[in-house]
This record gives C-alpha cells, structure tokens and sequence, in this order.
C-alpha cells in the first residue's frame, strides 16, 4: 500500500518538473535564460518550444515588435522667448536583451529612462531654436504663387505683415526646420540608448501649443488683425460705393438732360406745326380765327378769378353784340 502512495506523489512531481522544463516564444517576443542571475547562452528570437533547466534556469521574456514611447506635455521657451508647450512621441525597440535585463529590467524601467534621454534632449533642441523652425517644414515657402493663395488677398498679407514686429513675423524664410529638428533629436538621443539594449527609431513632434498666456496674446492680436482687415474692406467698400454712386449721379444726369433735350425738340416741333396749321387756317379765313380765337379768350377769361372792366361797345364784345336778340 506505501508503494501506490509514493507514486502518485512521485507522478506529479515528474509532471510539474517536466512541464517546467519547457517554455514556448510566441512570435514577436524574444527571450533570455539566466542561472543564478547569469545569463546562459544568448537571446532565443525565433518563435517556438525550447528546454531549460527546471528549477535552476529562469526564462525572461521582452518584446521584439517596435514600442511606443509617449512623453508628457513640457513647457519650454524658444530661443526667441516664446513660450510653448511641446508633446513628443517616440518609436523604440530591444536590440539586446541581455543589456535591457542588466540595465532597466523591465519595460516600464526603460520607459522610465527613455523619459529622461528624449525630455532632456527635446528641451536643449527647442531652447535652441526659433520658434518658426520648429513649427515649419524646411521647404515651407512664404511667398506662395499668387493662384495657390486664394484664401488671403496679397493685399491683406502685405498689409498684416508690414504691421507686425519682425520677431512676430510668421513669414519669415525658415533655415532648418521641423524635420531636420527631430532628425537632430532622434541623432542625439540615440548615442544615449544602445547602453540599455534600446534603439531608437524615431522621435516626433506630436504637438506643439502656447502656453495660457502666451495663447490669449495670440487670439488677441488675431482677432486684431482680422477686425483692421474688415475695417479695411468697409472702407474699400464705402469708397468702391461712392465712386459707382458718382457714376450713377452722372449717368442719370445725362439721361435726364438727353430726355428733356427730346423733349424739348418734339415740344418746339409741335408748336411749329401748330403755329403753321393756325397760320393756313388764318390765312384761308381770317375772320374765323379773330372770331375762333375771341371765343377762346372767353373762355379762359372765366377761369380766372380777377375781374375784367371793359365797355359794352369795346371791340372786344363786338362779336356778342352781333348777336340777333
């Protein structure tokens, strides 16, 4: 009975022994075996099922793929003295486990270290440059071709940048440039890390922004801007007004005087056609028209309000006095 006792005690220590002395690399992983804290052999990068020692040998397992690095926002002064606050991504990866376990261990120590290599050299590239060569392209062209640059007059530009400081000036001609920053940066930050089993892919600008105060001077002085350049286009607006007024004004003058120009050459040649219509039929019967005209004088006379005081004999009554009683 001791026998079937000590077996199944026995199979399972076979069991947990033989289990322990097989361990798997899954794919992009690689990974380390130490002894006693020494390492043995070198990294196993490829994936599969590997032996190790049960018991003795400690298998340490990283990453191989590419890891994010992402910094916290700092706020830095450029060399111009503005004041901004700059966020900053990275892309790194373990080139050598044996370094990364001696010198950091785990991936949260060397996001640690990499905190303090990148933050450190972004502050020195930064204060060391103008503003302008961080937030713009080293082919950035100021003076863009006049169809590109549709959404500001030339006039508006000229104008806005005449008024402006020359440190203010956002057209300045840019000698480095963003991508020649990082590039810098990434050159400086990776002499750092090789000693802690790391290289460094890359290392972005991924924002950049002014500081509160700084900000609200900025919107300030935009606001500023747009209102001169809207009191500038009322006041084109009231001039282009005018003059088209004026040009009306003299149009319609000279319409006007054409028209009573017209009218005055129809009227003159209506009244000569009259005076020669009256004038034949004066001449046919000129004792029709004294007489025609005697009634309309009558005529016109009772329209009037004054009073008339004539003879009854007057020449003017002689054609009511012919009349038979």
């Amino acid at each position: 009975m001791k026998l079937p006792r000590l077996l199944i005690p026995l199979a399972l220590l076979i069991i947990f022994v033989g289990s322990s002395a097989f361990f798997v690399v899954q794919e992009g992983h690689q990974a380390l075996i130490t002894q006693f804290g020494k390492p043995v052999g070198g990294p196993y990068k490829e994936a599969g099922l590997y032996f190790k020692i049960p018991l003795i040998q400690e298998v340490h397992t990283f990453e191989e793929r590419i890891l994010k690095w992402d910094g916290s926002p700092n706020q830095i002064p450029t060399r111009d003295k503005k004041y901004i606050w700059v966020d900053t991504t990275a892309r790194w990866r373990i080139t050598d486990p044996l370094k990364f376990l001696q010198t950091v261990s785990t991936i949260t120590g060397a996001m640690s270290r990499l905190d303090d290599i990148i933050d450190s050299i972004v502050r020195d590239m930064v204060s060391s440059n103008l503003l302008v060569e961080i937030v713009r392209s080293g082919d950035w062209n100021p003076n863009p071709p006049a169809e590109i640059s549709t959404f500001t007059p030339k006039e508006e530009v000229q104008q806005v940048s005449m008024e402006k400081k020359e440190e203010d000036r956002v057209d300045k001609p840019v000698m480095i440039g963003r991508q020649l920053i990082t590039r810098l940066m990434l050159a400086e930050a990776g002499k750092l890390t090789p000693q802690y089993g790391i290289e460094l892919i890359d290392v972005e600008i991924k924002r950049i922004n002014y500081v509160e105060s700084v900000q609200k001077r900025v919107y300030e002085r935009m606001i500023s801007e747009r209102k001169r350049i809207a009191s500038q286009y009322r006041s084109e607006g009231e001039g282009e007004k005018r003059r088209i007024m004026g040009i009306m004004q003299k149009e319609l003058a000279r319409i006007r005087s054409e028209a009573y120009k017209k009218s005055q050459e129809i009227r003159g040649a209506a009244e000569a056609e009259a005076t020669r219509i009256y004038g034949e039929a004066f001449g046919r019967d000129p004792e029709f028209y004294a007489f025609f005209k005697t009634l309309e004088s009558y005529k016109d006379q009772r329209k009037g309000n004054s009073d008339l005081i004539l003879s009854t004999e007057s020449e003017y009554y002689k054609y009511l006095n012919s009349l038979p009683e």
